[in-house]
């Protein structure tokens, strides 16, 4: 059985909001961090350099839609967009995972994702 909880998301109580045939956009409610997620691929791979053609294109496509999502439900100023690759990033779940992060202008850590939420993103996705 495979430990990965990407694979399975329902282990961690995350919804699949959004997928297609190759990916799913999943979401949790976070306060701080609101309409935040993250797009995986739902095939298992490492890193984005094990994804193949299909499955980046894929990813693309769900982007766009994730904004479309987002910009309904958040109405953000603009996003903030990242991958992790490889333990040296701090990632503990070892399936590659787009972050997508709504920004608003009133957020209590505006611009500081990195330094600042890292205790919580882990929390949230890399347990």
């Amino acid at each position: 059985m495979n430990a990965c909880p990407f694979c399975d998301p329902a282990t961690l109580e995350i919804e699949t909001m959004l997928e297609n045939h190759f990916c799913r956009f999943l979401q949790q409610p976070d306060k701080v961090l609101a309409g935040s997620g993250v797009i995986i691929p739902k095939r298992h791979c490492e890193t984005r350099h094990e994804m193949n053609l299909d499955e980046w294109d894929a990813m693309q496509d769900m982007l766009n839609l994730v904004k479309i999502f987002i910009n309904i439900s958040h109405k953000p100023f603009g996003y903030t967009i990242g991958w992790n690759c490889g333990e040296v990033t701090g990632v503990a779940i070892q399936h590659v995972h787009m972050h997508i992060i709504p920004r608003l202008t009133n957020e209590p850590v505006n611009g500081a994702v990195h330094f600042n939420l890292k205790p919580t993103a882990t929390k949230r996705f890399d347990n």
